[in-house]
């Protein structure tokens, strides 16, 4: 039976976190392994590992706050199983979640990373997702610039791919799992299994989302570090229209806040886009058989 993993990132949600573990040790398929990274809480946290390592083994560690990235990559570092799954403390999984999705990727090796669908609540009441948030599968790249598509509660993820793709950025505070998204859907397709398997609960003051002024700010941090990657015309001309929209929308913000250094930086950020979007197109118009046979015909 393969091992799998389960690293729970946690600052400060000691009553969230308690629902969280209760909700992996629910587990029907039991060959798990369950590590709480502390990423520096003041709050009960310690107390309620220690009330639920009575009834099921945690290996839980605490470090100095250094961010969810930090956090995950030690829980990484740590782990032994052959899969590795990321729980949100605030979040929690429906009993058969790593069965399941643990099947389908045993009987389809090719899978390197799969995700599960998601019941949303917000503040303790069911929501739909909007249409821009529906989950793809298959090769996602494209539509994942505009917007994080997979969620790290719902994903499972062969842990010999962290070491072809890399870890979480931790220069990132936000937006780390778009940016790690991004580097696997570049290379591999994100295979969606359609039951709804974890309850994604948001509306919290304590989210990251709510804390960072320009989150697209970072989004672009993470395309740009892939313009020096080998891209198709068409994922390079999606990529270029993405940075300049989204660099657009950070100068504009950045204009109406009164953060005048920022809107001249992404202010130059979307002229540059525009112009190698641009550059992208005529290079791809004059490089057409139907382009070079006129250009004869006229010469």
């Amino acid at each position: 039976m393969p091992k799998v993993s389960i690293i729970i990132p946690t600052y400060n949600r000691s009553q969230r976190l308690s629902e969280a573990i209760d909700s992996v040790i629910a587990q029907t398929y039991t060959n798990i392994e369950i590590i709480v990274i502390d990423d520096g809480s003041t709050d009960e946290t310690e107390e309620i590992i220690n009330s639920k390592k009575a009834s099921f083994p945690i290996l839980y560690t605490k470090q100095k706050n250094k961010g969810v990235s930090a956090a995950r990559n030690y829980g990484i570092s740590l782990a032994s199983g052959d899969y590795i799954c990321f729980l949100d403390s605030d979040d929690i999984w429906y009993p058969q979640k790593v069965q399941v999705q643990l099947a389908i990727m045993e009987k389809t090796p090719d899978i390197q990373i799969s995700q599960v669908q998601e019941v949303w609540m917000r503040k303790g009441k069911h929501v739909n997702p909007m249409k821009k948030h529906l989950k793809p599968s298959g090769d996602i790249f494209i539509p994942s610039l505009k917007l994080c598509l997979v969620s790290p509660s719902a994903v499972m993820i062969k842990k010999t791919l962290f070491t072809e793709v890399g870890l979480f950025d931790e220069k990132m505070p936000v937006c780390e799992d778009y940016d790690l998204w991004l580097r696997i859907s570049y290379k591999y397709g994100i295979y969606l299994i359609h039951d709804n398997l974890i309850e994604k609960r948001g509306g919290h003051e304590d989210q990251l989302s709510k804390k960072y002024w320009g989150m697209d700010r970072f989004r672009i941090y993470s395309m740009e570090k892939l313009l020096t990657k080998k891209l198709t015309y068409e994922r390079k001309e999606a990529l270029l229209s993405e940075l300049r929209i989204k660099s657009t929308v950070v100068h504009e913000g950045a204009r109406n806040h009164n953060r005048y250094f920022l809107f001249l930086k992404y202010r130059i950020k979307s002229i540059k886009y525009r112009i190698l979007h641009k550059i992208l197109w005529f290079t791809s118009i004059i490089s057409t058989p139907e382009y070079n046979n006129k250009k004869e015909d006229n010469g």
